[in-house]
Formats: structure tokens, C-alpha cells, sequence
């Protein structure tokens, strides 16, 4: 049960997402629509093949493996190497040990939320600072796994918000495998833009949005054999869907009343829902928590769907918004997210600029150092919580999909009320004084006072 690569090919394979497996393709392949119908893959696994180990048994070889310097089973993707991609070989697999992030026990706000066990996955505590190195580990071994075989595989390319491009850079330079990035031209924070011209990917600043570069993209991996790594290739799914497992784990294998998650190209979404639904099949689980995806007002495909009841769904024109990581009105994912969200009784939540700007400095109050797409999921609970969708004594997760370091542009100009249109209430500007002790003692008292 346990031989891996070129012998395990059989054990897991590309299928057409609505349609079902009667078509199958290795995942060695290049293939990431159904050639018929245009429709997103999947990856299935053979589930009764896994089915042979008991549910004691996996939970006992995770935790086994959890946390180990073994290759490649200290990552906490590949630590669940059977459930996501067994057709690697040991010495293919392109891992920095990603995964294994921390929960955060958000007392002190969820006091202010009324909500009694609040908790937020920091999946940006990670290599490359964000959630996307999750399942960038997946794609980037595989292409490293064919290229190995003999298949003449030039390089690998993304559009890219930052996170992604980040991702995919560092993996591939990990690999020594040319990468290539398509951003949208002053919509990435410094910090995203230097990552992956800091890892040497042939970096590509264009005159457009989000969805304007992942038009390009999909034209080059059409028609130039450059291997597309967004997150409509399915292989990156397998390695997010992690996320869902690893907050079962870290509970003692509890599953939470609600996991809260921002959207945009709605990858996430449907990871998540991947993941626990394996582990339900399995018997790791008994249940599945609901799920919340939040999305901003000015980027909300999704939402404007949901208020249909998801009768109908109708790419927008995505404007400007703090959360320019979800900056996306045709995401790509929207049919497995809409899947998703019904089989997890879900519900989707906008939010204003506003709303999220406040949020983060909120969060960051109680020792959080937030994203604004952090803040879109907290702006959304709060607006659950406070129609009573969400209760107060729910255990709910937050997904915190980046490092909040990658935005301290977006932090300094709040706290310097800099951020057009936003009204920063909680700002928390430096006190220059002079280098006086009567002075200082003055005026720390009289802040200590203030806040009190």
C-alpha cells in the first residue's frame, strides 16, 4: 500500500469535476480541463484502496509522522503523502516542509465578538509567507516528477495577485525549474513583487488585472508548452486541501462548528471541502463544519450568486479593494466552490472596505498582525455572528491566508490615515517627542490614562 511513484500511478488520476471518472487521465499528464465539455478536473484517489486502513490507523501514522525531520514526512502536506499524491518519487518531491501551521487562540477578540472558542489558522507562519505553498508543493513535485520521467516540460507559469507568483518562484527555484509570473501592474504589494524577483522567475508586470493575466497565461500554456500552475490545475487542490485536515488534527481530531475563508479565485474554498469530505469517507471524521466564505464587496461573484440561491452565476468587473489577493470577478473555481458550499449547508458574506480596514487593526489590537483578507473573513464573521448565524458558543476557524508582514504598505497608511476613502478609527500613530524624561513619563501617563 505504501510503494510510491511511477507504481502508484494507478492509485490516483485526473477526472472531469462534474461528470464523474468515467474518463480518467494520469497525473503525469498535461490536461487541466475536460477535452469534451471545457469543465474543471478533479483528483481521485482509490478510495478503497485507502479504505483498507482503519481510521485509527491513519490518525495514528499522521500523528506518527507529524513534526518529524523523515523525508519527505515532516511537511505537513506530504505527511499525508497517500491522500494527496502518491505518484511521486522521494527523491522528485519539492518540499520545505510546508504546512504544520499554528492555531491561534483568539481570546481576546473573540471576547469582542461574542464568540466564546475563536481560533485562526495562520497558514501565512509558512515558507513563502501564504497558504499557496501548500499546493504549490504538489504541482511544482509532480512537474518535477515528469520532467525526471522525460517529458520535456520548458518551464511553468502563473497569473498571479502575489501570493501565488511567491509560491511558485521559490518551489521552482527549489527545483531548478525556470518560472515565469504574470502580475497585474501596481496591484501587488512590494513585498509579493520582490519574492519572486528575489527567486529569478522571468517576472512580468502587465497592464492589467488579475483576470487579464490569467487570460495570457492560459494562452501561453495552450500554445507554448509552458506548464500552468493556477490554481485551475487541480494538483494544486490536493496540496490546499490540507488545511482542513491539519485543523481536524490539531483538535484531537474534533471537526469545528464553522470554518470561516476568504474568496477570490475560490481554490480554498473548494480545497477545503475536498479534504474533509475524504477524511469523512474514511471515517477520520463522523461530521463536516459549516463553511463561510467571505468575499469583498467590490470583488463579489460569488455572493451576488448566493443571494440567487446559486440559481445563477456572472463574472463582475473586480474593482480596487485593500484584499488585492482576491481582487477577481471570473474566478476560476467557482463551480467545485458552489459544490462546496452546498454540501457544507455554506454561506457567502460581502464586505466594504471599511469593514476590513477596521477589522485588521481590530484583530491586530489583540496581538494579531493581519492581511486585509484576513480582515474580509473577520469583517464576515462579525456580520454573522451578529445576526446569530454563527453562535457564541461555536467553535469557529479562521483562515488567515498570509503573513501580514507581505502588507505593511497597507498598515502604515492606515495608521497614518492614508488610505483613501477609509476612516481609520483605530490608528496608532508614533509619538515624537523629544528625548526628555519629565516629557516622556508626561505623556506615557497620559496614554496609559487614554486607553484604560
Amino acid at each position: 500500500m505504501d510503494d510510491f511513484g511511477p507504481a502508484a500511478d494507478a492509485r490516483c488520476w485526473f477526472e472531469p469535476f462534474e461528470s464523474g471518472g468515467e474518463r480518467r487521465w494520469p497525473l503525469t499528464e498535461v490536461i487541466y480541463r475536460d477535452p469534451e465539455t471545457e469543465g474543471l478536473l478533479t483528483v481521485q484517489h482509490d478510495m478503497q484502496r485507502l479504505k483498507v486502513r482503519s481510521a485509527a490507523d491513519w490518525k495514528q501514522l499522521f500523528e506518527d509522522r507529524s513534526h518529524t525531520t523523515e523525508w519527505p514526512y515532516g511537511s505537513g502536506v506530504w505527511g499525508k503523502r497517500e491522500l494527496v499524491c502518491p505518484v511521486v518519487a522521494d527523491e522528485n518531491i519539492v518540499s520545505m516542509f510546508e504546512g504544520h501551521t499554528n492555531l491561534f487562540w483568539a481570546r481576546r477578540l473573540g471576547q469582542a465578538l461574542d464568540i466564546e472558542d475563536l481560533w485562526i489558522k495562520l497558514c501565512g507562519n509558512t515558507h513563502t509567507g501564504s497558504f499557496k505553498d501548500l499546493g504549490m508543493t504538489v504541482l511544482v513535485s509532480v512537474v518535477n516528477e515528469m520532467i525526471h520521467r522525460g517529458q520535456g516540460i520548458p518551464a511553468v507559469a502563473c497569473a498571479s495577485t502575489g501570493d501565488t507568483s511567491a509560491a511558485l518562484a521559490a518551489y521552482a527555484a527549489y527545483a531548478g525549474i525556470p518560472a515565469i509570473v504574470l502580475l497585474p501592474r501596481d496591484k501587488v504589494s512590494i513585498a509579493q513583487l520582490i519574492q519572486p524577483v528575489a527567486n529569478g522567475a522571468i517576472t512580468l508586470s502587465l497592464d492589467t488585472d488579475f483576470d487579464g493575466c490569467m487570460a495570457i497565461v492560459q494562452e501561453i500554456a495552450e500554445r507554448d508548452g509552458i506548464y500552468l500552475a493556477n490554481s485551475m490545475n487541480s494538483l494544486r487542490i490536493e496540496g490546499q486541501k490540507t488545511v482542513g485536515m491539519e485543523i481536524v488534527q490539531q483538535f484531537d481530531w474534533q471537526v469545528p462548528d464553522w470554518i470561516v475563508v476568504p474568496g477570490g479565485n475560490l481554490g480554498n474554498v473548494s480545497a477545503l471541502g475536498k479534504g474533509l469530505l475524504e477524511f469523512l469517507e474514511l471515517g477520520i471524521i463522523d461530521r463536516l463544519p459549516r463553511i463561510a466564505c467571505a468575499q469583498a464587496e467590490r470583488a463579489n461573484p460569488l455572493y451576488l450568486s448566493y443571494r440567487s440561491g446559486f440559481e445563477k452565476f456572472e463574472p463582475v468587473m473586480a474593482r480596487p479593494t485593500l484584499a488585492s489577493a482576491i481582487q477577481i470577478g471570473n474566478p476560476v473555481s467557482y463551480p467545485k466552490a458552489i459544490d462546496t458550499l452546498q454540501r457544507f449547508e455554506g454561506v457567502v458574506e460581502q464586505v466594504s472596505e471599511q469593514e476590513i480596514a477596521e477589522s485588521v487593526a481590530h484583530a491586530d489590537r489583540t496581538g494579531l498582525f493581519n492581511c486585509p483578507h484576513t480582515g474580509v473573513a473577520l469583517a464576515a464573521l462579525r456580520k454573522l455572528r451578529s445576526r446569530g448565524e454563527i453562535g457564541a458558543t461555536d467553535r469557529v476557524v479562521v483562515i488567515s491566508t498570509a503573513n501580514g508582514l507581505k502588507f505593511t504598505d497597507f498598515k502604515v497608511a492606515y495608521h497614518r490615515h492614508r488610505l483613501p476613502d477609509i476612516d481609520s478609527t483605530g490608528a496608532n500613530r508614533p509619538i515624537d517627542l523629544a528625548a526628555d524624561y519629565g516629557r516622556v513619563r508626561d505623556r506615557v501617563m497620559q496614554e496609559i490614562d487614554r486607553r484604560s
